[in-house]
C-alpha cells in the first residue's frame, strides 16, 4: 500500500469528498484523522474505515477558528506523537445568492471557512511538520472549477476557491525548501451533500455542459487526492489539477 505508515489529517471529513478521501487513503494504508465541525459525522466516517491495519481517530474542528485548529493539532500530537505528513483541506460551505442580494454575513462565512480555514490549517500543521522534521510532507487543497471561471449565484464561493488555488501556489513556493509539497485539486460538479441542494433541472443544465455527461463522484476526486499524497507524485508541487469530466466552463 503506497501510504502505509503515513498519517493523514482530513478536514470536512464528515461527508462528501472529505469522507471519500478518508476511506480511500485508509484503503491505501494511511492512518486517518477525520476532522469535521460535525463531530457525529466525523465519528461515522471513522466507523466506516476498516481499523485492522490503521489507527484512526475523529476530531471536532471548526477550521475558521484558530483556537480550534490549534486544539486539533494538540490532540493529534497526543495520539500519534508527531504531526501528520498528509494534510487534506476539504472543509467548505456555500451560501449562494446573486451578488446584489448576497449579505455581508454570508459572504464572510464562506470566506472564513473555505479560504481562511485552509490558511489556518496549512499554517498550523506545516509549522508542526517543520518543527518535528516530518519528511515528505504533502498538502492537498480542494478548490473548484468555479474558482477559475466563476458561477452565477456564487460570487462568494468562487472568490474563496480562487484564493485557495493561488494560496496553494504561494505555499508551494515557500514550503518547498522544507520538503513539503502543496497542490490543489479543482473538482467540477460532484455528487455531494453540497450539490444535493441544487435543483434537478439546474443539474441537468450543468451535466449537459460536461463532455462525460455526468457529475463526478467523491471517490473519483479522492483517488486523485491519494495520488498527490503518495510518493508517485513526488515531483509535483504548486499544481492545480482539474478533475471535472472535461468541463471547461460553468
Amino acid at each position: 500500500m503506497s501510504l502505509s505508515g503515513k498519517t493523514a489529517f482530513i478536514t470536512g471529513a464528515g461527508s462528501g469528498i472529505g469522507r471519500a478521501a478518508c476511506k480511500i487513503l485508509a484503503r491505501d494504508g494511511a492512518n486517518i484523522i477525520a476532522a469535521d465541525i460535525n463531530a457525529k459525522n466525523a465519528k461515522e466516517t471513522v466507523d466506516l474505515i476498516d481499523k485492522q491495519e490503521t489507527k484512526n481517530i475523529s476530531i471536532a474542528l471548526d477550521v475558521s477558528e484558530s483556537a480550534s485548529v490549534k486544539s486539533a493539532l494538540v490532540k493529534v500530537l497526543e495520539t500519534y506523537s508527531k504531526p501528520p505528513s498528509i494534510i487534506v483541506n476539504c472543509a467548505g460551505i456555500t451560501r449562494d445568492n446573486f451578488l446584489l442580494n448576497l449579505s455581508e454575513e454570508n459572504f464572510q462565512q464562506v470566506v472564513d471557512v473555505n479560504l481562511k480555514g485552509t490558511f489556518l490549517v496549512i499554517q498550523t500543521f506545516c509549522k508542526a511538520m517543520v518543527e518535528h522534521q516530518v519528511p515528505k510532507g504533502t498538502v492537498i487543497n480542494v478548490g473548484s472549477i468555479v474558482g477559475k471561471n466563476g458561477n452565477i449565484g456564487q460570487s462568494n464561493y468562487a472568490a474563496s476557491k480562487a484564493g485557495v488555488e493561488v494560496m496553494t501556489k504561494t505555499a508551494a513556493k515557500e514550503l518547498g525548501r522544507e520538503g513539503i509539497r502543496v497542490n490543489a485539486i479543482l473538482p467540477g460538479f460532484v455528487t455531494t451533500p453540497m450539490t444535493d441542494l441544487v435543483p434537478d433541472k439546474l443539474k441537468e443544465v450543468f451535466a449537459s455542459k460536461i463532455p462525460l455527461s455526468r457529475f463526478g463522484t467523491p471517490e473519483e476526486i479522492a483517488e486523485v487526492i491519494s495520488f498527490l499524497a503518495s510518493d508517485k507524485s513526488s515531483y509535483i508541487s504548486g499544481a492545480s489539477i482539474d478533475v471535472n469530466g472535461g468541463m471547461v466552463t460553468c
